[in-house]
């Protein structure tokens, strides 16, 4: 068994950008950083037999990437006609405005500031272009507003910031709450056992050839961080700075501010359920 299949979801090697399954294309943003990993994917999504095309997270307001974006979809025969977005962190979403400009598409997500255009995405929508047809699921709990976009055809999930291709995402405090991300990552697991979900399309890193496998990590490095944290109040540690400095001491310094939402999040969750005091 290789590294990589080792590794949760069984990560694919080599180049990021191209092809990832017969209907979703990665063009890989330049804004590589300890956060966004290797960057933001853009991914472009379509039916084979048609010249539409939809493009989910245009990324950060990068010109260059921008234009990328919409040359490589011309030269695979693909007009961009919709520009979704998967949440509104800003290596997602701040390139949307100029994109549609660009594109002169409409903008759907879940958060109305987000949109340009009537029409916005919720929970149980299913949208077609093409004969393409996407999905939405309502994924909250990185961000409120974030969601995922299930691609049936390929039996793949286009998961912006839910599920990354590396390592394990925040919970973005106070905007996002544990107990919605837990609800979320079970929401997916389902997608896996009864739709037949096997491929996860993140936000970025690596595309991932195990969903479950990739799910079932993610909810138990989930139970493990909060267990971490309940004993971390047990022996004395009260302040989310000092219980990020005890649990993730092994962690990159640089990810300990996210690291500290994540805990301030995990903090409130085990308050709600009465495991620490200062609970309801």
């Amino acid at each position: 068994m290789s590294d990589a299949a080792a590794l949760p979801g069984q990560p694919r090697g080599g180049v990021l950008s191209g092809p990832a399954t017969t209907r979703a294309v990665n063009v890989l943003a330049p804004n590589p950083s300890a956060m966004t990993l290797d960057g933001t994917n853009t991914w472009i999504v379509f039916e084979p037999d048609s010249e539409l095309a939809a493009v989910v997270d245009p990324g950060p307001l990068d010109e260059a990437h921008l234009r990328n974006v919409i040359a490589t979809a011309e030269r695979l025969g693909k007009r961009v006609a919709l520009t979704l977005l998967t949440h509104g962190h800003p290596d997602h979403a701040e390139g949307a405005g100029r994109f549609a400009e660009l594109t002169r598409t409409h903008v759907r997500a879940l958060d109305p500031a987000l949109r340009l255009g009537d029409e916005g995405l919720a929970a149980g929508d299913v949208i077609t272009l093409g004969g393409l047809e996407l999905r939405v699921v309502p994924t909250p709990g990185h961000t409120s507003d974030s969601l995922c976009f299930h691609l049936p055809a390929d039996r793949a999930v286009l998961t912006g910031d839910t599920i990354l291709g590396r390592g394990t995402t925040m919970v973005a405090h106070p905007d996002g709450r544990l107990g919605d991300y837990l609800d979320s990552l079970r929401r997916l697991r389902s997608l896996t056992v009864d739709d037949g979900v096997h491929t996860v399309l993140p936000g970025h890193g690596p595309v991932l050839d195990d969903a479950q496998g990739a799910v079932e990590f993610y909810l138990a490095h989930r139970a493990h961080r909060l267990a971490q944290v309940e004993t971390a109040v047990e022996n004395g540690h009260v302040t989310p700075s000092e219980v990020v400095a005890h649990v993730y001491a092994d962690v990159d310094r640089s990810l300990w501010p996210a690291a500290e939402l994540s805990v301030r999040a995990q903090l409130e969750y085990l308050q709600e359920h009465g495991l620490i005091p200062g609970g309801r």
